[in-house]
C-alpha cells in the first residue's frame, strides 16, 4: 500500500505541487482514508521527503538511460535537459518551486544528493566528449563538472531567478548554450549546430 501511495502522491505532486496537494486530496484520490495514509507516513513532511527521494531516483535513472541512448555528450546534455522539464514548472504551484519555498530542507538534502550522484554522470560526459574530440582536451573535469552542477542549480534558484521573471525552459537552453560553448572545439561546434538544426 505504501508504495501505491507514493506512487500516487507523486503523480499528484508533480501535476499541482507539493503544497497544493492536501492530504484529504491525496486520500480521495486513493479512495482511501486520511487514517489509512497516517498508519504509513506520520504527517505530510515525511511523505514530501519519500515522494521528492522517489523522484530523484526516477530521474537519475532515466538519465542513465539517456546517457546509454545518445551517440554523443551533446545530444545527451539536450535530452536529460528535455527529461528534467517533465519535472520542473514555471508556475507557483511547480514542483521544484514549492519544494524550495516550503519544504527547504528536503530541497537541501536534495542539492547534496546532486552532486554525488550526478556529479559522477557529468564527469563521464565531460571525459567522454574529450576523447571524441567535442570537447577541449584542456579542460579540467572536476571544476567543469561542479561548475556545471552549480550553474544548474543556480538556474533553478527562485531567489536568483524568479519565475515571474524567467521561463525555466529558456534558462535551460541558454544556460546549457553557455556551458557548452565554453568547452566545445571548432569539431564540437559543427555537432551542436547540426544537432540544433535536427531539434
Amino acid at each position: 500500500m505504501k508504495g501505491a501511495i507514493i506512487q500516487e502522491a507523486s503523480k499528484l505532486f508533480l501535476q499541482l505541487g507539493f503544497k497544493t496537494v492536501t492530504m484529504h486530496d491525496l486520500a480521495v484520490s486513493l479512495s482511501i482514508s486520511k487514517k489509512t495514509l497516517y498508519i504509513h507516513f506520520d504527517n505530510k513532511q515525511q511523505l514530501v521527503n519519500e515522494v521528492a527521494q522517489a523522484i530523484f531516483e526516477k530521474i537519475t535513472e532515466d538519465i542513465l538511460k539517456i546517457k546509454e541512448s545518445c551517440s554523443n555528450p551533446i545530444e545527451e546534455l539536450h535530452f536529460v535537459k528535455m527529461e528534467a522539464m517533465k519535472y520542473l514548472g514555471n508556475e507557483k504551484t511547480s514542483p521544484n518551486y514549492q519544494l524550495q519555498k516550503y519544504y527547504p530542507d528536503i530541497y537541501m538534502d536534495l542539492r547534496a544528493k546532486e552532486h554525488q550522484y550526478l556529479g559522477e554522470i557529468v564527469r563521464d560526459s565531460l571525459q567522454d566528449g574529450i576523447n571524441s574530440g567535442l570537447f577541449r582536451a584542456g579542460i579540467d573535469v572536476e571544476f567543469v563538472s561542479r561548475l556545471h552542477l552549480n550553474g544548474m542549480r543556480g538556474i533553478r534558484d527562485i531567489e536568483i531567478f524568479p519565475i515571474e521573471q524567467f521561463k525555466i525552459e529558456e534558462l535551460f537552453e541558454n544556460y546549457l548554450d553557455y556551458h557548452l560553448r565554453a568547452i566545445i572545439t571548432p569539431k564540437g561546434l559543427e555537432t551542436l549546430i547540426l544537432f540544433k538544426s535536427t531539434i
